[in-house]
């Protein structure tokens, strides 16, 4: 027998017959099933892998992730928040208002707040976007009855002359940061089921216009005009989003400006603020109503472009009144310079966007509550930020709003952060749904 004949009957002995490779195939598989079995772990993220995981029948879940540059991004906000807020506070206790407080006090309820919303943005990222849809309308009604509750004295607490909190022991909880999320629930829920009547005024539109205007009337009670600003654009923004007839758009919107335009005019402290925002440098304003812009001002001349050094605000020290919440970018400002401040507005521009395109995503896979949601809570995140930078630097008047993320405040670190939990909700079942799954 020749060399090469010897080496093709090796060849064919050593070569699996079909059915065999069948079976070792099988068996590889099966075997790899295990080891990913052991491997894969039970949870990651805050959200158990098992079946069931939006699946039918007995399709097995698997985990598909979610964006993680956004949630680096969320992360990235609220570790340079926890820094500044820290740097903002430590001063505190030397104005007698503070003396019983230590120079930590601040930043170890902050680190509490991060940690509780943490935990329930973990546990909101396991729920289902069916289960916000069907519970939108009582999450709602939930919403109302805070907002009632918080005006009866002995349950509401008053802080600078406003009622807007709820003592909990570990945090004051502002029922305002509750009706923003619950108002971009309802608003989304609301928008599919009155989907095909978009084009009736009466039907579509006027009963949102009656629930933003019960929940209007409990926040100026308040008086919290700033987050009624909020809510009213989040509402707004989801009817045009979901395609309300432009016409009627643009009425209910004049509507709303007229009604701001009215209560402006016929608030004194209001219509102060306004003149003290045009004119903050005026003797009248400088040392009243436009004390906080004229420092605000101040803090970022001090920065200028690589800023004062971390820690080294002279600002804060008790010359600019809220400097840990609603003034925080100020402190960034001086402390930072417009280097810092740059770069705070593009990661919120980023992440915005970023959530508009989930948004966008859910929509394309028809699933137009999720991608509403998701679209409402960049409406929330955007124009925030937008208020609250818009007022450090002196674009729009003075208006009591925090830095979503990054100022200090227990409830509105919870509520942002569940927020944006769902949108990662909705970013996972998109996933899930493009890889062939069921949302």
């Amino acid at each position: 027998m020749s060399r090469d004949a010897t080496f093709e009957n090796r060849a064919n002995v050593s070569r699996p017959q079909p059915g065999r490779l069948r079976r070792m195939s099988d068996r590889l598989l099966a075997f790899g099933d295990q080891v990913a079995a052991v491997l894969r772990p039970r949870s990651l993220a805050g959200v158990p892998v098992r079946d069931g995981m939006g699946l039918s029948g007995g399709e097995r879940a698997q985990w598909v992730g979610f964006d993680a540059a956004l949630a680096w991004v969320i992360g990235g906000l609220l570790a340079l928040g926890l820094v500044m807020v820290y740097s903002a506070s430590i001063q505190l206790p030397d104005n007698p208002k503070f003396e019983n407080y230590s120079p930590t006090f601040f930043l170890t309820r902050h680190i509490l707040s991060i940690v509780l919303a943490v935990i329930a943005g973990a546990v909101c990222l396991a729920i289902p976007l069916r289960t916000w849809e069907r519970a939108a309308p009582w999450i709602f009604v939930a919403a109302l009855i805070l907002l009632i509750l918080v005006l009866i004295p002995g349950i509401g607490k008053v802080v600078n002359k406003s009622r807007r909190w709820i003592p909990l022991g570990v945090m004051n909880f502002q029922p305002s940061e509750f009706a923003k999320l619950a108002m971009v629930l309802y608003a989304a829920n609301y928008m599919v089921r009155k989907m095909d009547l978009k084009e009736s005024f009466m039907r579509a539109v006027l009963p949102m216009a009656v629930a933003l205007g019960v929940v209007g009337l409990l926040l100026l009670a308040e008086p919290d005009m700033g987050a009624f600003i909020v809510i009213a654009m989040i509402a707004m923004g989801i009817l045009f989003l979901g395609g309300v007839n432009g016409r009627m758009f643009l009425i209910v919107t004049l509507v709303l400006l007229g009604t701001f335009v009215l209560i402006i005019t016929f608030s004194e402290v209001r219509r102060e603020r306004i003149f003290a925002y045009i004119t903050p440098w005026d003797p009248k304003y400088a040392q009243g109503k436009g004390y906080q812009l004229t420092h605000s001002l101040i803090a970022f001349g001090r920065g200028e472009v690589f800023g004062q050094g971390l820690g080294s605000s002279i600002e804060k020290l008790h010359y600019l009144p809220e400097a840990h919440t609603d003034f925080l970018l100020a402190v960034i400002g001086e402390e930072l310079g417009l280097i810092g401040v740059a770069s705070v507005i593009l990661a919120f521009f980023w992440m915005v966007r970023r959530i508009f395109v989930i948004g966008r995503q859910a929509i394309a896979l028809d699933r137009v509550f999720a991608g509403l949601t998701a679209q409402g809570i960049g409406l929330w995140m955007g124009g925030q930020a937008f208020i609250n930078m818009g007022v450090n630097l002196g674009v729009l008047p003075t208006k009591g709003l925090t830095l979503p993320l990054m100022s200090y405040g227990g409830s509105a670190i919870l509520l942002c952060v569940i927020a944006l939990a769902v949108v990662l909700r909705v970013d996972m079942e998109n996933r899930q749904l493009m890889r062939g799954g069921r949302a």
